[in-house]
């Protein structure tokens, strides 16, 4: 089994966010195998990728631990595999048939851009937990600025953690066991912090229930921050807009995303990227 490295939401090696990809020109290994294989292989998720028909892959991904629905970096890191194996061409529409279910996948001008879940914001954390958010990061009342912590889903649900300045963002510190303590209460994948300056989005993404510590770019996360801001009047319907992420690790990733209202008045996001395959 041939596993390639595809560094996502970069455009060079080494930067944004590793993962693994498999492409499967048979049957895909059974679970425990795929399991094993993304265990071994340590990045936060290894993608499985098997091609249906002409437009259409089955992708499953998996953590070191377990599987999980999406993952928007490494569905990043795919299709740019595929494109640089000539396995799929540019300028084109693909669908990712997904746990989480189908997602339609462009390949315009070296970025690659995908659909998110439908967007879903299932209201705030009760004062408890909001408390013991700011705790498990050594925050303090205050440090939430004008905004407050939201549950946010479009593929993967994550808490949304605001923060007042990009300062308090860099000087995190995060108690791994209370995130995922609370990660387990809440049902949620993780926690997605950042702050806002000129325009960009600075955030973290911490999912140690999940064995990622710190990951330096989240396609999903960046979709439910998109969201959560639209909600709150602080992007428009058509903007493309840039999360950079990584920073804390060494590691600038940058994230795309853009979102449009359909015309039931419910919002659709796409997230997009570019991607480095190692040789």
């Amino acid at each position: 089994m041939l596993v390639y490295t595809v560094d996502a939401f970069t455009d060079i090696p080494l930067g944004g966010n590793p993962a693994g990809v498999v492409i499967c020109d048979r049957d895909m290994p059974d679970e425990k195998v795929m399991r094993q294989t993304a265990a071994k292989v340590g990045y936060s998720e290894t993608a499985f990728v098997k091609r249906l028909d002409e437009s259409t892959f089955r992708v499953r991904y998996f953590t070191p631990v377990e599987e999980v629905q999406l993952c928007g970096h490494a569905t990043v890191g795919t299709f740019s595999l595929l494109l640089q194996k000539g396995i799929i061409e540019g300028g084109k529409t693909y669908t990712a048939k997904t746990n989480a279910g189908d997602i339609a996948v462009d390949v315009k001008n070296g970025l690659v851009w995908l659909d998110m879940a439908s967007p879903k914001e299932m209201g705030g954390l009760s004062a408890e937990d909001e408390k013991a958010l700011l705790a498990m990061y050594g925050l303090k009342e205050g440090d939430y600025g004008a905004l407050r912590p939201a549950l946010v889903d479009t593929g993967l649900p994550d808490i949304m953690l605001p923060l007042a300045s990009r300062g308090l963002l860099a000087a995190l510190k995060p108690d791994m066991a209370a995130i995922s303590a609370l990660s387990e209460k809440l049902n949620v994948t993780g926690v997605h912090a950042f702050a806002l300056e000129d325009g960009i989005a600075y955030c973290r993404n911490f999912a140690p229930l999940y064995g990622i510590d710190e990951e330096s770019a989240t396609g999903t996360s960046n979709g439910a921050l998109t969201y959560y801001l639209y909600n709150r009047k602080l992007i428009a319907p058509g903007e493309q807009n840039l999360f950079i992420q990584g920073e804390a690790m060494g590691k600038p990733s940058k994230i795309y995303s853009i979102l449009s209202v359909k015309e039931d008045g419910s919002a659709a996001i796409r997230v997009g990227g570019s991607a480095v395959v190692r040789e």
